[in-house]
C-alpha cells in the first residue's frame, strides 16, 4: 500500500525528533568529564550540540528557501564535509556550559519541527526545480540528510560514553595553533 505524502511527512519529523531526542539524552548523560573532552576531530560535546542547532536554523532557512524556489543559502558554503561551514556554526551557536547548549539545541529544534509542521505535505517532498550539482534539493531530501547526520552522531556520543576516560584532555582547535 502507498504511504500518502502526510504520512511520509510525519514520519520524516518523528525520525528527526527521536534521533535529536536520543542525542540530547546521551548528551545530558555523559559524566563531567567526558563534556569537555575533545572526542570527534576537534569538538567536545557542546560542539557537536553547537553544530546540530547551526543545522537546526540552517534547515528553517533552507526550507523557506526551496519553497520559494531558490536554492539555500548554506549551498555557497559546500566544501569537504562541509568543515568550515560546520566550524562557522559551532562558532555561533557554541554556549558556556552544557545546560545551556542542551537549551539553546532544543529550542532550535522545536522552531524549525513547529516550521515543518506547517508545511503541507505535498509541498514538503515538492520538486520546485531547485538544483545543487545536478541533485533535486527538496525539504524531504534535506530532512532525510540531516537524520542520517544525526544518526552517526548520535553513534558517535554513546562511542564515546562507552569509552573509557582519557587520561587527560585532548587539545581544542584553537590551542593547536598557539
Amino acid at each position: 500500500m502507498p504511504t500518502s505524502a502526510e504520512s511520509k511527512k510525519t514520519q520524516v519529523i518523528e525520525a528527526l525528533a527521536g534521533v535529536r531526542e536520543k542525542i540530547l539524552s546521551a548528551a545530558a548523560a555523559l559524566p563531567l568529564e567526558k563534556q569537555e573532552q575533545v572526542f570527534l576531530g576537534v569538538w567536545a560535546v557542546r560542539d557537536l550540540l553547537a553544530h546540530l542547532a547551526g543545522w537546526d536554523y540552517a534547515n528553517l532557512e533552507a526550507a523557506q528557501a526551496v519553497l520559494a524556489e531558490r536554492l539555500p543559502a548554506f549551498y555557497a558554503h559546500h566544501g569537504r564535509d562541509w568543515s568550515s561551514y560546520n566550524a562557522f556554526l559551532v562558532e555561533k551557536y557554541h554556549r558556556a556550559d552544557l545546560a545551556e547548549q542542551l537549551l539553546l539545541v532544543r529550542k532550535s529544534h522545536q522552531e524549525l519541527i513547529s516550521h515543518l509542521a506547517a508545511i503541507s505535505a505535498s509541498d514538503f517532498a515538492k520538486d520546485t526545480g531547485v538544483r545543487f550539482h545536478g541533485w533535486r534539493v527538496t525539504i524531504e531530501h534535506l530532512l532525510q540528510s540531516e537524520i542520517s547526520d544525526e544518526e552517526k552522531h548520535l553513534a558517535q556520543i554513546e562511542a564515546w560514553a562507552a569509552a573509557p576516560l582519557l587520561p587527560y584532555p585532548l587539545p581544542k582547535k584553537e590551542h593547536l595553533l598557539e
